[in-house]
C-alpha cells in the first residue's frame, strides 16, 4: 500500500499563487492514478484535480478549471498541484489520494486507495 505525505500548503493571498506537493513511498508509483481532493469545514470532500498513472489523461473540476494544474513526476514519485489565482474559496484542507483502477481519474473519495493527510490552504483577501 503506497503511502502519500502532502506538503506546500500555507497562507497566501488572493490572487497569489500556492504548489502543492504529494510524496509517495512503499509502492511502485506508476501504478497509480492520483488525485487532489479538498475538504472546507462544514463540506463534504470534494474533487479538485485527477491525473492518469503516466499523466496522459487529466481531469479537473470547474471551479479551478483554468487556475489549478495537476503534474506528476514518477521518477520522484511526486504529484503536484500548482494553484493560481487563488480565491477565498479556495480554503480548505487539501489530500492527495492514490489509486489502482485504471483508466481515467476518478472523481469520487471512495474510488481512492490510499490518502495523505491533508495540507491547509488558506486564501486571505
Amino acid at each position: 500500500q503506497v503511502q502519500l505525505d502532502e506538503s506546500g500548503g500555507g497562507l497566501v493571498q488572493a490572487g497569489g499563487s500556492l504548489r502543492l506537493s504529494c510524496g509517495a513511498s512503499g509502492d511502485t508509483f506508476s501504478r497509480y492514478a492520483m488525485g487532489w481532493f479538498r475538504q472546507a469545514p462544514g463540506k463534504e470532500r470534494e474533487f479538485v484535480a485527477g491525473i492518469s498513472s503516466f499523466g496522459v489523461i487529466t481531469l479537473y473540476s470547474d471551479v479551478v478549471k483554468g487556475r489549478f494544474t495537476i503534474s506528476r513526476d514518477n521518477a520522484k514519485a511526486t504529484a503536484n498541484l500548482q494553484m493560481n489565482s487563488l480565491k477565498l474559496e479556495d480554503t480548505a484542507v487539501y489530500y492527495c489520494a492514490a489509486d489502482l483502477t485504471r483508466g481515467a481519474p476518478k472523481i469520487r473519495p471512495y474510488e481512492y486507495d490510499s490518502w495523505g493527510k491533508g495540507t491547509q490552504v488558506t486564501v486571505s483577501s
